[in-house]
């Protein structure tokens, strides 16, 4: 959770408590997943939308040029398409520079991954007694989750380095 881009609010970090029951344990790690798939969920919503803006917006600018020169008599109109066409540029720049569409596409991958591990935490919780719940399991899970947050903020910094 240390690699998490600038200007975004990293989650809030809750302190375990010493000496957890493995069922106490295995219920903090759930909550933590949660909140990682929470995280990860509302970040791809905002990704997706501002990807999916960047393609309208170029898409109706382009359109409107395309329109505008093809009544080339008008003077001011040829202006104006040209201009439309510098500003589709500019707007077409922005989406590999901030890379919302990829991020987008890897928060989707996170919050599955959040997900699955929640569920496979809750169908080993449900399947047995809360006496015979393993911590060596929970700590493995743990595990997995925060390979989730290491593999979605190594990533992270890739799609921004290449930007």
């Amino acid at each position: 959770m240390t690699d998490l881009p600038s200007g975004s609010k990293p989650l809030e970090v809750t302190r375990m408590p010493s000496g957890l029951k493995p069922l106490e344990l295995a219920q903090h790690l759930r909550d933590q997943i949660t909140r990682g798939h929470t995280y990860a969920r509302s970040r791809k919503h905002r990704f997706r939308w501002k990807s999916v803006a960047v393609r309208l917006t170029t898409l109706v600018l382009s359109a409107a040029s395309t329109i505008i020169l093809g009544l080339q008599n008008l003077d001011p109109w040829t202006g104006t398409a040209f201009s439309l066409i510098a500003v589709v540029t500019v707007v077409s720049a922005l989406e590999p520079f901030f890379a919302w569409r990829s991020l987008w596409v890897l928060m989707e991958e996170a919050s599955y991954k959040f997900h699955r591990l929640r569920d496979d935490l809750d169908y080993y919780l449900a399947s047995r007694p809360a006496e015979e719940v393993d911590p060596e399991r929970v700590r493995a899970m743990f595990q997995q989750y925060q390979e989730i947050w290491d593999g979605l903020s190594s990533r992270w910094l890739k799609f921004r380095e290449n930007a």
